[in-house]
């Protein structure tokens, strides 16, 4: 009555017990594994060898998922060390090594002290120009608040703070403080006209709310250009974009409500009069006196500034044809300025492809790396050196699909270098290995590759920011025109690193199998193809098996091969037995070779003959055909330039034979993508602006005259990117988006204070324009610096990763400075000449509301 399980003893439970397996009956007599065969607890043949700092080791590569932080991954890896080493054997050493978060956080940590660096510039200027500590707190209330709200956006949105997003904060602090500014210093200047606080407040809330609003639209349409992008460019700076619009649009709303109610709270009891309150007195705070003298010079300055821009304005044709010569003259540093996808970053990390003669034994290879490292070793200092790592040969352990190497076989080497934080600038170790190596490792090919995962990224996969490809079906053919445009290339100035990845001469041995005499001893020829393949690469490939031991319930392949120094030599590979796949066991021979020993007649010398010769190693496809990739990296010049005169070299090729193609893929062709998508994005972003400035003034001639401040924006930009010799890349060309919502935002407070003045005066578009100038000079300043400051620690780009967003602050800073200066001169001249004495539009309007009211009061009105 009891149930029992079944269970055959089809599988073995230990490695002994494979030697008993029978294998096949000869004369009533069993013939075991073991006799024919030795079983062994052993290892695979060593196609790859990791080493770290020159001992061999076991590499470990873990990838994360494009949701995933990198932050997180890392830190849950280093956490599980310690339960790993619990159940490792004593004496094993396992630690992160090349780890990528390091770059983050230390990236990270910069642009957060970029940003705190800012916010304290900022502040100071606040307290220079308002001279009240009061105002300092008011203003700077509201920058942590709208970095917060943004922060929130980007949670709710799926982003994460990371390089690009807090770089648009750190960004966003210069712009955070403008409506804030703007509004505090209406209300002091409201205060003194001698308007009791509160009035102050609302008049001074009342009339910058319109010019404030169209301020923070204007440099949140600016941005739209970014959601034209595609590619990295799209992932890297859409959260970028999104950071600062939803900071901007917190600061004003933050500026109507928070800051007005903060000014109530705050200014009750300050005495804004220092001038005044100096009269009389002999004792004074030093900061009472430092105020007192700061009006006085202010008002001085402004005085000054009124004189000057009076002249400007008498000679109005002169002084817009000197503006015109400028930003013609300008125009040509478009050529002079380099373009690049992506600003490049000194990130202390080397990835060296090293690459010994065809055919070299992955034995051999190790010894060339452990002399190439030690070479490395006496070029770095060690205080510098952090880690030498090198893979040889070809990893079975990872999808090359998503780890990026061009090992192809035991010849080949990464070997990556990283070196301390403190250390000299890594082109200089780079140019110095390449020196090295050229001279100590002839018949060698060496060269660098991308090391950071930015460049890895903006490179698609590819080893080099610049990849030629040729396609063409002969592969023969497309490799002779791919070394001739390989030396072409060499001799453009700028260009590194230039190689062939694909090897065409790779040694082989060929089988010529006699097929006649192979299907006379019952062989095709796939049993022979089986057969070499068993001997050579072991069962595993044709027909895995696996042990699964039960002690752990592991799965352990088994594998069936002959040992290594039993083909040691060709006589040895052809005296390699064969056997007919489709043969049962006990099958005699065919007729006529019965006299014959079935080893000798089916051995490989029997069937076939062997030659030697070069072949493909390596065959790549794009797009399912055949290429030659040309590899090439880019140093002490710029993208652009590079890339075309490589261009000029593949349209120099002349009798291209019929069908192949030849196409520069890599970072310059996104970059091309790019400029074409920002450029037209920014036309698009410059008509939104416009139609929206229509809308709100309710005229097609004021957004005009705003739009002035445009080109200004755009000389102040080349000039600073000439002098500071950086190039124009998606990260200079969103700093030139931000510069113009800053340079159009400041015009707007200018145009739209000298059309106040004419509606509530009798004063000329002459009269209103110098006014306005004189009157907005302190916000317009004060906004302007502002940014400039609040970009000043960006500009310098120091600190890792810095040079990724030294070319949008830089880009801020110059084309702010023009831009201002402009906005002060340029726009009201313009102002004065298209304004001419009939009044705008809307004061008609205001006349028939004082007509209709006229038991209206004076002050009221």
């Amino acid at each position: 009555s009891t149930e029992y399980n079944v269970a055959l003893n089809s599988g073995v439970e230990t490695v002994e017990q494979f030697n008993d397996i029978p294998v096949k009956i000869v004369n009533g007599i069993p013939v075991k594994i073991g006799d024919v065969a030795k079983v062994s607890d052993s290892f695979a043949d060593q196609t790859n060898i990791v080493r770290v700092n020159r001992k061999r080791a076991t590499y470990i590569t873990i990838l994360k998922k494009s949701n995933a932080s990198t932050l997180a991954v890392v830190e849950a890896a280093r956490e599980m060390i310690p339960s790993m080493k619990e159940v490792a054997p004593e004496g094993l050493d396992m630690q992160i090594d090349f780890d990528q978060s390091v770059f983050v956080k230390s990236a990270i940590e910069s642009v957060l002290d970029e940003g705190v660096a800012a916010s304290v510039l900022v502040s100071l200027m606040i307290l220079f120009f308002l001279g009240s500590w009061r105002s300092v707190i008011i203003v700077c209330t509201s920058i942590p608040l709208a970095i917060l709200t943004s922060i929130i956006g980007l949670n709710l949105t799926g982003n994460s703070l990371n390089i690009m997003t807090l770089g648009g904060l750190s960004l966003a602090i210069g712009m955070l403080v403008d409506d804030a500014t703007v509004t505090v210093e209406n209300i002091h200047r409201n205060r003194l006209l001698g308007k009791p606080l509160t009035v102050a407040i609302i008049d001074g809330a009342k009339e910058i709310s319109v010019p404030a609003l169209m301020a923070t639209l204007a440099i949140c349409i600016v941005f739209f250009p970014v959601i034209l992008l595609t590619g990295p460019s799209r992932f890297l700076f859409t959260p970028m974009a999104l950071s600062v619009v939803l900071a901007m649009l917190a600061s004003y709303v933050l500026s109507r409500t928070l800051v007005v109610t903060l000014s109530r709270m705050f200014m009750e009891h300050e005495n804004i009069h220092h001038d005044q309150l100096a009269h009389g007195q002999t004792k004074l705070k030093s900061s009472q006196r430092f105020n007192a003298w700061r009006d006085k010079g202010f008002d001085r300055f402004r005085e000054s500034y009124g004189r000057l821009l009076k002249s400007f304005l008498i000679n109005k044709k002169f002084t817009l044809t000197i503006a015109i010569l400028i930003l013609i003259a300008s125009s040509f540093l478009l050529g002079v300025v380099g373009t690049d996808f992506f600003p490049s970053t000194d990130t202390g990390l080397m990835k060296l492809h090293f690459r010994a003669p065809s055919g070299t034994r992955i034995e051999e290879t190790e010894k060339l790396v452990d002399r190439a490292e030690e070479r490395i070793q006496n070029i770095i200092p060690a205080k510098e050196l952090g880690a030498i790592n090198d893979m040889i040969g070809a990893p079975s352990y990872v999808n090359t699909a998503f780890v990026s190497t061009d090992n192809s076989s035991g010849m080949d080497a990464d070997i990556l270098i990283s070196l301390k934080p403190e250390h000299r600038p890594t082109r200089e170790y780079m140019k110095k290995i390449r020196e090295d190596f050229a001279e100590n490792f002839p018949g060698c090919v060496v060269y660098f590759q991308s090391a950071d995962i930015v460049t890895q990224v903006l490179n698609f996969g590819l080893s080099s920011p610049i990849n030629i490809q040729i396609q063409f079906p002969n592969y023969q053919v497309a490799y002779q025109y791919a070394r001739k445009l390989r030396d072409e290339i060499k001799k453009i100035p700028g260009t590194q690193d230039v190689n062939i990845r694909q090897i065409l001469d790779y040694p082989t041995l060929k089988l010529n199998v006699d097929r006649v005499r192979a299907g006379q001893l019952g062989l095709t020829q796939r049993d022979v193809a089986n057969d070499m393949l068993i001997s050579l690469s072991s069962s595993a490939l044709v027909s895995p098996s696996y042990f699964i031991n039960p002690t752990n319930n592991v799965n352990y392949p088994v594998a069936v091969k002959v040992p290594l120094d039993r083909l040691n030599s060709v006589e040895r590979l052809m005296a390699s037995p064969l056997n007919a796949g489709n043969t049962p066991i006990g099958r005699t021979a065919p007729r006529g070779l019965m006299d014959v020993p079935t080893a000798l007649t089916q051995s490989l010398g029997n069937i076939a003959t062997i030659s030697t010769e070069s072949r493909f190693n390596l065959i790549s496809h794009y797009t399912v055909a055949r290429v030659i990739d040309i590899n090439c990296n880019v140093e002490d010049r710029d993208l652009g330039s590079v890339s075309s005169e490589i261009q000029e070299k593949i349209d120099a090729l002349v009798d291209l034979p019929p069908g192949m193609k030849i196409s520069v893929r890599g970072q310059g062709l996104e970059m091309k993508n790019s400029f074409r998508t920002l450029g037209l994005g920014m036309v698009l972003a410059i008509a939104l602006v416009y139609l929206l400035m229509v809308i709100l003034f309710q005229s097609w001639l004021d957004p005009f005259i705003i739009m002035i401040a445009v080109p200004g924006a755009f000389v102040g930009i080349l000039w600073m990117l000439a002098i500071t010799g950086t190039t124009i890349n998606v990260v200079s060309l969103m700093g030139s988006i931000v510069a113009i919502g800053i340079a159009v935002s400041n015009s707007i407070l200018l145009v739209s204070f000298a059309n106040e003045i004419r509606i509530n005066s009798t004063m000329t578009a002459f009269d209103a324009a110098l006014e306005a100038g004189k009157t907005r000079l302190r916000p317009v300043l004060m906004t302007a610096i502002a940014m400039v400051l609040g970009m000043i620690p960006m500009a310098i780009g120091s600190g890792t990763g810095g040079e990724q967003n030294a070319p949008l602050g830089r880009a801020v800073i110059g084309g702010l400075l023009v831009a201002t200066v402009v906005t002060l001169f340029i726009v009201p001249v313009v102002y004065s000449i298209l304004r001419t004495a009939e009044p705008p539009i809307h004061t008609l309007d205001l006349k028939f509301e004082q007509e209709s009211n006229p038991n209206q009061t004076t002050e009221s009105k």
